[in-house]
């Protein structure tokens, strides 16, 4: 079962480059990206709703349903902020704040596992010291001088990311009233209607080449954040996150091969040390 992670680190690979590719080369504006991959994640969902639909009794209490509003609300800010950054931003200028996503997963999960008593946050010290490492590593490799530019743009990429990790924090609370496809079909059904409203966008805009793209990235996406809320569930959190920071090593090797950006010295120390720690976790 610890292979399942990897699955969903090399489809997290996937999609940046992916979404890197439809927003740069294809200078997509960022609202209509948004509305169309969430209408593409939803769409590539509902041929396995009817097979894997699953919605416990516990979910529709009152509670739970004010969590999971909770949860949309805390993914559409993190979703804005995000949009507000890379609308004024460069993407690439904005990596040392994304990259925060995983430390910001971790604090939380020791943190709430202190208020709430059911074992739904590990804080097993024995992952939390490597995914702290590796989070780290992480992060060293993606900071350089020009690129810490704290200016309101970058400030708000890394609150997005504090909200997304926030937001799975969050989910966790309810993860195991749905199946991961029921969870997650449902967040994105509320994010997508929301970006149709508020946004508008010209959908029948794009064009076939890009809705190719974005329909795959769509299916990657629904691919990954379903591992996540799988892996949450049946391995932890912290060992979670931690196998899922393989996918930047992923992604350094599409970059290169797709994208043409150069490896330095840095994501090679990095990609050592996150293997490292993960090889640790899943011996010890």
């Amino acid at each position: 079962m610890i292979y399942i992670p990897i699955l969903g680190a090399l489809a997290l690979a996937t999609g940046t480059i992916l979404e890197k590719i439809v927003l740069i080369k294809k200078n997509m504006n960022i609202k209509l990206y948004q509305t169309a991959c969430f209408m593409a994640i939803v769409l590539a969902m509902l041929p396995f709703i009817y097979f894997f639909w699953r919605l416990d009794a516990q979910a529709l209490q009152w509670q739970n349903i004010l969590i999971f509003l909770g949860v949309i609300i805390v993914s559409l800010i993190a979703n804005m902020f995000i949009f507000y950054s890379m609308k004024w931003e460069k993407i690439t200028n904005l990596e040392p704040a994304r990259i925060l996503e995983p430390l910001f997963i971790i604090f939380l999960a020791i943190i709430f596992s202190f208020f709430i008593d059911s074992g739904l946050y590990d804080k097993n010290f024995k992952f939390v010291i490597p995914a702290l490492i590796a989070a780290l590593a992480l992060i060293f490799s993606h900071v350089k001088k020009h690129h810490l530019n704290f200016n309101k743009y970058f400030i708000a990429a890394i609150l997005g990311s504090f909200f997304f990790a926030l937001e799975l924090i969050i989910s966790r609370l309810i993860l195991d009233h749905y199946s991961p496809i029921t969870f997650y079909f449902i967040r994105c059904s509320f994010i997508f209607l929301f970006s149709l409203i508020v946004f508008r966008p010209k959908l029948k805009s794009i064009e076939k080449k890009s809705w190719a793209l974005i329909l795959i990235a769509g299916i990657v996406w629904a691919v990954y954040r379903i591992v996540i809320y799988w892996g949450y569930i049946n391995l932890g959190i912290i060992f979670t996150t931690l196998m899922i920071m393989l996918g930047p090593i992923f992604i350094y090797i599409l970059a290169w091969k797709f994208l043409k950006e150069k490896l330095n010295w840095k994501n090679m120390v990095a990609a050592l040390i996150i293997i490292g720690c993960v090889v640790y976790a899943v011996l010890s």
